[in-house]
């Protein structure tokens, strides 16, 4: 097998020709990348359910909006936290995966981690893809590939991501943010 480069830490966004509904205008952050397979969460699908119906103990320490959001099509029952955690070292219950953003182990007392958390995202689900799955939808162009700003994983506004994302990118890619959600209607 050829050997991957990775993309983790960067962002997948959707592509106006993205036929897959799990996916439409999507903003996929990639928290693990290499020749066996892919996983991300999706940042801008929040659900109506807030993290203290789920996850009570967690719900003073996430970030606005205070939902769940839904990570993708994969394990809708399980839980993941993402944290924003400045600094060289984070605290026994969080794992680094790029930058300051980790993993939250959900299990661990959310006293312990509360104070050095900067934000915290918690996710329904995750998007995943087998060895060379993703690499083969990114050569059929639905996905562009770009890098992610810390900011991203906490936007009090997830519902706009999807454009701010291509609007802050350079050259033709930033007048994707234009495209209409339904083109029949221009």
């Amino acid at each position: 097998m050829t050997e991957v480069s990775s993309l983790t830490g960067r962002l997948l966004v959707a592509t106006p020709a993205l036929a897959d509904p799990n996916f439409d205008r999507a903003v996929v952050l990639l928290l693990d990348h290499d020749d066996e397979g892919s996983l991300g969460v999706v940042l801008n699908r929040p659900t109506p359910v807030t993290v203290g119906d789920v996850l009570a103990p967690w719900a003073g320490l996430a970030g606005e909006p205070d939902v769940v959001f839904q990570g993708g099509p994969v394990s809708l029952d399980a839980a993941l936290g993402l944290a924003v955690i400045p600094g060289d070292e984070g605290p026994l219950g969080w794992r680094r995966v790029f930058g300051a953003i980790g993993l939250v182990d959900l299990e661990t007392p959310p006293e312990l981690l509360g104070p050095a958390l900067g934000a915290l995202r918690i996710f329904a689900g995750y998007a995943g893809w087998g060895p060379g799955q993703l690499e083969t939808e990114l050569a059929e162009g639905a996905w562009y590939v770009v890098e992610s700003e810390p900011g991203d994983v906490s936007s009090p506004t997830p519902e706009t991501l999807w454009r701010q994302v291509l609007r802050r990118q350079r050259g033709d890619l930033a007048m994707v943010a234009t495209y209409p959600d339904d083109p029949s209607l221009n």
